[in-house]
C-alpha cells in the first residue's frame, strides 16, 4: 500500500497543519489588532496632551476677545494649528498661515458644544481635527490639532503589522509542517509494519509473525507507542493461534496418514481374499456372487481413497516434486485418450501445437492433475457435453486449459472451489464412471 504524500488531500498531517496555521493566524491577526488600536490610542493621547497645552497657552494670551493671540504663527507655534471662537466668525491658522474660515468650515465648528474633553471633527478642505472646546467667559474657543500624523503613522503601522502577520503565518506554516511531519512518523512507521503483516503468507503450513512495532515505537507514555504496545500484543496473540492452528493441522495429518497407512494392509488382504473366490463364484448362490462381486468392486473403491488420502496428508506436509524437463504432448495427449476411454458419451477434442512443447515440472504429477481436471468434466457434465484440451506456448510459459460446455461452477462455490473436498449441487447431473 503506498505511502500517501504529506499535506495530502484527506490525511492527518494536512488536517494538523492548517488547523495549527490557522491558530497562529488567528492569534497574530488578533494580536497585530491589538498593537495598532493600543499605537493609535497612544498617538491620540499624545496629540491630546499637545492640544491641551496650545489650548491653554492660546487662552492665557487674550484669545477670549476674538482675535488672534500675538505672536500666532510664528516659529514654536503648532504646525496646522486650528483656532476659532464661535459667533465672531473667527480666524484660522493652519500651517501659520491666518485667513477667515468660510462657511462650510465654520458650521461644524459652531456646533460644537464647551467640553474638556478633546473631540474629533471632520473639516471640509481641511480633513480630520481633534479639537478642544474652551469655555471663556461668555464665548467659546475651539483650538484644533490636524490629525493626518496619526493618520500616516496608522497607516504605515498597519502595513508593518500586516507584513509582520503575513510572515508569522508563513513560519508558522513551515514550522507547524516540520513538527507534524516528525511526530507523525511513528505512526508511519506503525502503517508499514502492518502492511508488511498484511502481505505475510498466513493461510496455511509453518506461520510465523516476525515482524514487531520497534521498541522506540512502543512507548507507554505517547499515545502512538501505546498504539504500538496494542499491536505488538494483537501479533504475539495472532502468532500463537496460527501456531495452535498448525499443530492442530499436523496431529490431523499425521493421524490421516497414520490411519490410511494402517488400512492398506487390511484392504489389500479383503481385496485379496475376494479375488480368491472369483473362480468358485460360479457354483455360489447368486446372492453370494453378488455380495463377493460387491465386496471386490468397493475394496478397490476403498483403496483408491486411501491412497488419495495418504496423497494429501504428504501434499499437506510439502510435496516431493521430481521436477525434470518434460515433455508435454505425451502427457496431454495420453490424458485426454484415457479420459475418451472412461467416458465414451462425451465429446472430446485436443489442441496441441505441432512442435513438442517441454516443460520443468514432474512428469508424474502433471498427469495427475490434467487427468483430475478431464475426470471432473467427465462426472459432473451430462452426457453429450464438449470437453477441449489445449496446450499452448506464450511468452516462454507452457498452459494447458480444460474446459467444457456443460453447466459450469455453480457461484455459490466459486471462491472455495480449489478447497478439499468441495463438491457442487447433488442435484446436479452426475455420470459414474
Amino acid at each position: 500500500m503506498p505511502r500517501p504524500t504529506p499535506l495530502a488531500r484527506g490525511t492527518m498531517s494536512r488536517r494538523l497543519v492548517l488547523r495549527m496555521t490557522a491558530l497562529v493566524a488567528l492569534v497574530a491577526i488578533f494580536l497585530s489588532t491589538l498593537t495598532a488600536l493600543a499605537m493609535r490610542q497612544i498617538l491620540v493621547s499624545q496629540l491630546d496632551s499637545q492640544l491641551q497645552a496650545t489650548a491653554a497657552r492660546l487662552v492665557g494670551q487674550g484669545a477670549a476677545q476674538g482675535h488672534p493671540p500675538a505672536g500666532g504663527g510664528g516659529p514654536g507655534q503648532a504646525q496646522g494649528l486650528l483656532y476659532y471662537v464661535q459667533g465672531s466668525g473667527g480666524f484660522v491658522q493652519v500651517e501659520d498661515i491666518r485667513g477667515t474660515l468660510g462657511s462650510e468650515v465654520s458650521e461644524p465648528l459652531e456646533a460644537l458644544t464647551a467640553s474638556p474633553d478633546p473631540t474629533d471633527v471632520y473639516l471640509p478642505r481641511l480633513g480630520e481635527y481633534r479639537v478642544l472646546t474652551t469655555q471663556v467667559g461668555s464665548s467659546v474657543i475651539v483650538t484644533g490639532l490636524p490629525m493626518a500624523s496619526i493618520t500616516a503613522s496608522m497607516w504605515a503601522i498597519i502595513a508593518a503589522a500586516a507584513a509582520l502577520t503575513l510572515l508569522g503565518i508563513l513560519i508558522a506554516f513551515v514550522a507547524s509542517r516540520s513538527v507534524v511531519e516528525r511526530s507523525l512518523r511513528p505512526l508511519a512507521r506503525l502503517a508499514t509494519t502492518a502492511t508488511q503483516v498484511s502481505a505475510l503468507e498466513l493461510g496455511s503450513g509453518e506461520v510465523a509473525v516476525p515482524v514487531r512495532v520497534p521498541d522506540a515505537d512502543a512507548d507507554p507514555r505517547s499515545e502512538v507507542g501505546q498504539v504500538g504496545i496494542a499491536f505488538n500484543h494483537m501479533l504475539d496473540n495472532v502468532e500463537g493461534a496460527l501456531a495452535a492452528r498448525q499443530r492442530s493441522e499436523t496431529q490431523v495429518r499425521q493421524f490421516v496418514a497414520d490411519a490410511s497407512h494402517e488400512l492398506r494392509n487390511p484392504l489389500a488382504a479383503i481385496r485379496g481374499y475376494a479375488e480368491l473366490t472369483r473362480r468358485e463364484r460360479g457354483e455360489a448362490p447368486p446372492t453370494t456372487a453378488h455380495a463377493l462381486t460387491r465386496i471386490e468392486a468397493e475394496s478397490e473403491r476403498m483403496s483408491k481413497l486411501v491412497e488419495d488420502l495418504l496423497l494429501l496428508a504428504r501434499l499437506d506436509s510439502g510435496p516431493a516434486l521430481a521436477a525434470a524437463a518434460t515433455p508435454l504432448n505425451q502427457i496431454v495427449a495420453d490424458a485426454v485418450s484415457d479420459a475418451r476411454a472412461a467416458g465414451p458419451e462425451h465429446r472430446w477434442s485436443l489442441v496441441m501445437p505441432e512442435q513438442e512443447v517441454v516443460a520443468w515440472g514432474d512428469r508424474y504429477r502433471l498427469h495427475q492433475v490434467i487427468a483430475n481436471l478431464l475426470a471432473n468434466a467427465r462426472t459432473h457434465t451430462p452426457a453429450g457435453t464438449h470437453v477441449e484440451t489445449a496446450l499452448s506456448v506464450s511468452d516462454g510459459r507452457a498452459t494447458i486449459t480444460v474446459r467444457d460446455d456443460g453447466p459450469g461452477v455453480p457461484t455459490e462455490i466459486a471462491d472455495r472451489i480449489f478447497e478439499r473436498f468441495t463438491r457442487g449441487d447433488v442435484s446436479r447431473a452426475r455420470q459414474r464412471s
